[in-house]
């Protein structure tokens, strides 16, 4: 057997598939640059360490479950929604998290709440932070099956751990009395350790109307808001201002 197919057989064997992908070229590297043994062994291991970082970042992406389009460096600084590109600039540093706040993110449909909150979250997989998107109605739903089904009972362990949620469109539709107080007690167990982005159509006053109960709305926004950035977006559809047709546009 050949030294470069038993290189190959041992990166198989000890599952270091970075060094395995790229051994030709960092071989290659190595000659060009005339690598001494323990240069050419860093790059070796930083090779495999940067795989082991890419595949680990897909997985938490996966877990995260953000929406298609959820990356920041595409966002269209031209669309008037209040937040200013120096604004957004600073929310992605991510110092917000650091610190321990949560972001509220109010204003109608189509505004670019989902996106922001989506986008900040996926920055924070990428820093190594354990990030995941759900919208309210994954979370009822998980809170209502966690005892029932081994996937909700996952779920709730891995966001138990999480240092950020985001909540898309809370309080978006009314919630049953049994649910209402299921995600309380979720939040109010997490609130502490774990930042949120929350994002609603809905303002304040009205969330005691889709919990039917004022106390419960009251108890829930006090830990929400208390280490919280308020942020009302505004301003004219994005879809709707960019709305896609499948017949020919008249010239």
């Amino acid at each position: 057997m050949e030294t470069k197919e038993q290189i190959t057989e041992y990166c198989r064997k000890f599952r270091t598939a970075g060094i395995g992908n790229n051994l030709e070229v960092l071989v290659k590297e190595a000659e060009d640059k005339a690598f001494g043994f323990m240069e050419f062994t860093l790059h070796l291991l930083e090779a495999e360490a940067t795989h082991r970082y890419q595949n680990e970042v897909k997985r938490r992406r996966k877990v995260a479950r953000l929406p298609l389009h959820s990356n920041l460096d595409h966002y269209d600084h031209t669309f008037n929604n209040g937040i200013s590109e120096t604004r957004l600039n600073q929310l992605r540093e991510l110092n917000w998290l650091d610190q321990g706040y949560n972001i509220m993110l109010m204003g109608p449909s189509g505004v670019g709440k989902t996106l922001l909150a989506s986008g900040l979250c996926s920055d924070a997989i990428d820093k190594g932070y354990k990030a995941y998107f759900r919208t309210m109605e994954d979370i009822v739903n998980m809170l209502k099956m966690r005892d029932m089904t081994r996937t909700a009972t996952a779920d709730y362990k891995r966001l138990s751990k999480a240092d950020l949620i985001v909540i898309d469109d809370i309080m978006l539709f009314p919630v049953e009395k049994s649910q209402a107080v299921a995600l309380f007690n979720f939040i109010n167990q997490l609130y502490e350790n774990t930042c949120f982005i929350i994002t609603t159509n809905k303002m304040a006053a009205d969330w005691a109307k889709m919990l039917d109960d004022e106390v419960l709305a009251t108890a829930l926004l006090d830990r929400l808001l208390y280490r919280c950035e308020v942020m009302n977006l505004s301003g004219k559809s994005y879809r709707m201002e960019n709305r896609k047709t499948f017949f020919e546009q008249k010239k």
